[in-house]
């Protein structure tokens, strides 16, 4: 021990980040030196630890370290704006201690969870109310199919002209498959499978595009906005370097800027910043580049075709889908995290509204591409 803690603070720090929660909390307690180290806000050797415990269901469910981190001087306060971004509903609200935050941290925190749009029910109250009473909708709205609190729910449909409607349906009842049926039978595309992607997860919704898959005969029913958003242009360009890209069954995927295989250069046409503002789940930590794990499957295909040299044809609706319990159950015949599997069977009925300013956030690259956004039907298909 004592030849330890005569190295340097970083690489003590860094030692020490890959020790679990628990152990990392007893070692703090050791020595001067090593509570100083551990209490340092620069050095921070807490992130990795409580990154773990997020991402493991029985460690955020059960471990009373988590649960009771605020209580902890030598722990910084900015490591829970992470706890408060990415932690389940239940948790925060039934099993944690919370800190005492400041209002601009509190809001930092509402920013990094939820949607842009969900800053409409921030009225005059502090942000930490509107913080929890938002956390409270979705915890409701996870565990039961009422709908009080939202009687419309909004989505977008990106159109093959170029132009993207803003549209509405009844919350009780909110059928996409259905919606999307009658969007393909205005089109004269019936005849055609309706594919669905799962885009990316957040910490409570995920975001969800279902479109048609074609080998027209024509660039007449091309949709590349619907291509565009799926893959950021440039990102999984067939002319970058073949070391910047992952082969997977799926496809050929572009590795992101993080990655330890990346070679250092980004050219200024895949130049992405990670989204943070909301904060991606840990199935899509690079997004919008790709994410190892196999729950990022966005990209079937490669360039600008899909599986089997199609194309999406007709318009693409886009819709945000609350996490239940249930979510990540699979319960049918088709591939997991795609098609039907995404909003077929339990835990897949209940939707949250998504608008410009989500859409943004989501796809910040399809805002100088969109021509026309129009508030409502019409203008478009």
């Amino acid at each position: 021990m004592g030849t330890f803690l005569t190295l340097p603070v970083e690489l003590i720090a860094d030692v020490l980040s890959e020790l679990d929660l628990d152990s990392l909390i007893t070692i703090s307690y050791l020595s001067r030196r090593l509570h100083d180290i551990v209490s340092d806000p620069s050095l921070n050797p807490w992130r990795k630890p409580i990154l773990r415990s997020l991402r493991s269901d029985q460690d955020e469910g059960s471990s009373g370290s988590l649960k009771h981190l605020s209580v902890r001087r030598i722990v910084p306060r900015h490591n829970w704006i992470e706890i408060l971004s990415l932690a389940s509903p239940s948790f925060i609200l039934l099993d944690a201690t919370l800190p005492n935050l400041r209002s601009e941290e509190w809001e930092e925190c509402f920013n990094r969870r939820f949607l842009p749009g969900w800053r409409k029910w921030h009225k005059d109250g502090s942000w930490k109310a509107t913080y929890l009473e938002v956390l409270h909708r979705v915890y409701h709205r996870s565990r039961t199919s009422c709908t009080s609190d939202e009687s419309w729910t909004k989505y977008i449909v990106l159109n093959r002209n170029g132009t993207a409607n803003e549209l509405e349906g009844t919350s009780r009842g909110f059928n996409p498959l259905a919606i999307f049926n009658e969007m393909k039978l205005q089109n004269n595309l019936m005849h055609l499978e309706t594919r669905i992607r799962l885009v990316v997860q957040l910490a409570d919704v995920r975001i969800i595009a279902l479109g048609t898959l074609n080998r027209p005969r024509s660039t007449l029913t091309v949709n590349p906005n619907a291509h565009t958003f799926l893959h950021p242009p440039g990102i999984d360009d067939l002319q970058t370097p073949r070391n910047n890209r992952v082969v997977t069954d799926h496809g050929v995927y572009p590795l992101g800027p993080d990655s330890a295989d990346y070679p250092g250069v980004s050219p200024p046409s895949i130049d992405f910043s990670k989204m943070t503002h909301p904060l991606p789940a840990s199935s899509h930590t690079n997004y919008p580049w790709y994410t190892s794990g196999g729950g990022d499957k966005r990209w079937v295909g490669s360039g600008e075709v899909e599986e089997e040299g199609r194309k999406w044809v007709g318009g693409l609706m886009i819709i945000a889908q609350i996490m239940t319990p249930k979510t990540h159950e699979f319960g049918g015949d088709w591939p997991p995290l795609q098609d039907l599997d995404l909003v077929v069977g339990p835990g897949r009925q209940q939707y949250a509204s998504l608008v410009w300013n989500d859409l943004w956030a989501i796809a910040p690259w399809m805002e100088e591409r969109i021509t026309n956004k129009i508030d409502g039907p019409g203008l478009g298909i």
